[in-house]
C-alpha cells in the first residue's frame, strides 16, 4: 500500500484519529508521518511496558476497517456521504446505522409519509372543528379533484357551494 500523503513510499504507519467526533485513517510513510508530528511514543519505553500500554490503548479506537461495499450497487458510506446519494435500496438497509440519523435530522422522519405529511383522510379534522377559510379550501380541493376527473355536474355543486360560502363572509 503507498503512502497517502506523497504516493511515492510504501505505507508503514496507519494512523486513526477522531477530531470534532470525525473518525479518521490514513497510511503514511515513515518520511511522511515524521513530517505529521506523528512518532512511536513506546519507542523508548521497555517493550514490556509498551506491551501493556498498548493493549491499553488499542480499545480506545474502532480497529480497522475495510470499506463496505453493496453487493447490488457497489457503493461504500464514504461515497454515499461524499455524492449525497443513496445507490440503491440495498444501500439503506446496508449503512442503516448512519443514514437514519442523517435523515431524521434532515427530514424530521425515516419513514415516508407520502405527499400529504401525514394527514390521512383519519386524521384530517372533521368539518364542524374547520374554520369557514378551511372548509373553503377543502371544497376547492375536491373542486380541483372534480375537474381533473372531468365530473363536471359535481364540480359545478362544489363551486356553487365554494361562491355560497365566499358570499356569507
Amino acid at each position: 500500500m503507498k503512502c497517502q500523503k506523497c504516493g511515492a513510499n510504501n505505507a508503514n504507519t496507519h494512523v486513526k484519529t477522531i477530531i470534532n467526533g470525525e473518525f479518521r485513517e490514513y497510511d503514511l510513510c515513515s518520511e511522511c508521518a515524521h513530517k505529521m508530528g506523528y512518532t512511536n511514543v513506546f519507542a523508548d519505553m521497555d517493550n514490556e511496558f509498551a506491551g501493556l500500554l498498548g493493549s491499553f490503548f488499542t480499545n480506545v479506537l474502532p480497529a480497522r476497517t475495510e470499506a463496505t461495499r453493496c453487493e447490488f450497487c457497489g457503493s461504500t458510506y464514504p461515497d454515499i456521504a461524499k455524492t449525497g446519494q443513496v445507490g440503491c435500496a440495498n444501500c439503506y438497509t446496508l449503512f442503516a446505522d448512519r443514514l437514519y440519523p442523517s435523515i431524521r435530522r434532515i427530514h424530521g422522519n425515516t419513514t415516508h409519509c407520502g405527499k400529504n405529511s401525514g394527514r390521512t383522510a383519519a386524521k384530517q379534522p372533521k368539518a364542524a372543528e374547520m374554520t369557514k377559510e378551511e372548509k373553503i379550501a377543502e371544497l376547492k380541493t375536491q373542486l380541483e379533484q372534480a375537474v381533473g376527473e372531468q365530473n363536471f355536474e359535481h364540480a359545478a355543486e362544489l363551486r356553487d357551494k365554494i361562491k355560497e360560502m365566499e358570499g356569507e363572509a
